[in-house]
């Protein structure tokens, strides 16, 4: 008899996944059965979208990207409107979309603030805004906010990106204590130092110095915090909501 994924038959959007983490994360959902839905700026090939669209499908499994601004509410609204009628429901959210603006207080101005703010934690009550009516119906919802290590203990130089990561902790909390009698699950990650475009364009011995104070001395992968997900959309974790799992290789204890 053939092994059934653990995400077999649910319907999963997850925004922000042409590449990185959202990416890596589709691909593990794919793997386990998944239908997937994913939102990007940009649905093209300069972009990523359209391989990431092709790597999913030859998973066997359905998967198709839509261009649309997280941030923006309205295309929020009409995206997941989308998606449900294109693929029937929406099971299993991630809030992955995220940007960054770093800088220190003094010198940031109103509008790093604002686009941090934006993208990284007003798009996840877009989504959650969008997607809960339909999970509700269908009384199975399962909800990721993608937050950061950051998010727990603040990061210097990162004041509105650590703000937001903190924002989308208190909102899988918030969330799983309204919609817990309705079915719907909410938690969040908190990723660490994790090897991907960004960190790796980091110099070696900065690179060196954050890994030098992560217990398990190495830097994290996009799959180690793939797998994560996995367990938080999957009935493996049906006992759990309103927590962060912080993966990290025990960096913030």
């Amino acid at each position: 008899m053939e092994k059934k994924g653990l995400l077999e038959g649910k319907t999963a959007l997850i925004t922000g996944a042409a590449r990185g983490i959202g990416k890596a994360i589709a691909l593990r959902f794919a793997q386990e059965g998944a239908n997937i839905a994913f939102t990007d700026l940009a649905i093209d090939e300069e972009h990523g979208g359209l391989e990431t669209e092709r790597e999913l499908n030859a998973l066997g499994v359905k998967a198709k990207g839509y261009a649309s601004n997280a941030a923006d509410f309205a295309q929020t609204e009409a995206t997941v409107k989308q998606v449900v009628a294109d693929f029937g429901s929406v099971e299993i959210l991630v809030n992955n979309a995220g940007i960054t603006k770093d800088g220190l207080m003094l010198r940031m101005t109103e509008a790093q603030w604002d686009a941090v703010i934006a993208v990284n934690l007003k798009s996840a009550f877009n989504f959650i805004h969008a997607c809960i009516p339909y999970m509700m119906r269908q009384r199975d919802g399962r909800i990721i906010n993608m937050s950061s290590v950051v998010g727990v203990h603040g990061n210097a130089g990162q004041c509105n990106y650590s703000a937001s990561k903190a924002g989308l902790i208190a909102l899988a909390k918030s969330i799983a204590q309204e919609m817990g009698p309705k079915g719907i699950r909410a938690n969040a990650i908190a990723p660490g130092f994790i090897d991907t475009a960004m960190t790796q364009a980091l110099p070696e011995p900065v690179r060196k110095q954050w890994v030098s104070h992560i217990p398990v001395r190495r830097a994290g992968t996009v799959n180690d915090i793939a797998d994560t997900a996995v367990y938080l959309a999957s009935d493996l974790s049906s006992y759990v909501s309103g927590q962060v799992i912080q993966v990290d290789g025990g960096m913030n204890m």
